[in-house]
């Protein structure tokens, strides 16, 4: 027999809001990275956190590492060029060579000559 919603243990827990329905499950490809990072690291994911997604979401962001920065991270991407080179055809004039070293420079540039 199910239990009511009146049954004294369950209006309880809900009066008491232990009630997790509201809990969404951790993704299998969460699970997965989790214990990626945790084999990287070292670590051992903590077993009670497996089985919530927003708990395992915090604990892979705390866990991470951050991406080593590349030289070229700094560099406009080839579609940025691009446009500038078109801008720059449509304006009749050259795109800095400084711009082509740096892509806040070349997003300005941009901006400024549309």
């Amino acid at each position: 027999m199910q239990p009511s919603l009146f049954d004294a243990p369950v209006a309880k827990a809900i009066a008491r809001n232990e009630v997790d329905y509201h809990i969404l499950p951790a993704t299998e490809k969460q699970q997965r990275f989790a214990r990626q990072i945790a084999l990287r690291a070292k670590k051992a994911v903590p077993e009670d956190i497996l089985g919530d997604r927003q708990r395992l979401s915090k604990w892979i962001d705390a866990n991470k590492t951050r991406q080593v920065e590349n030289k070229f991270d700094r560099y406009p991407s080839s579609k940025q060029v691009a446009f500038a080179e078109r801008i720059a055809r449509m304006k009749r004039r050259p795109v800095p060579p400084e711009c082509f070293r740096d892509k806040m420079m070349m997003s300005r540039w941009i901006d400024s000559n549309r």
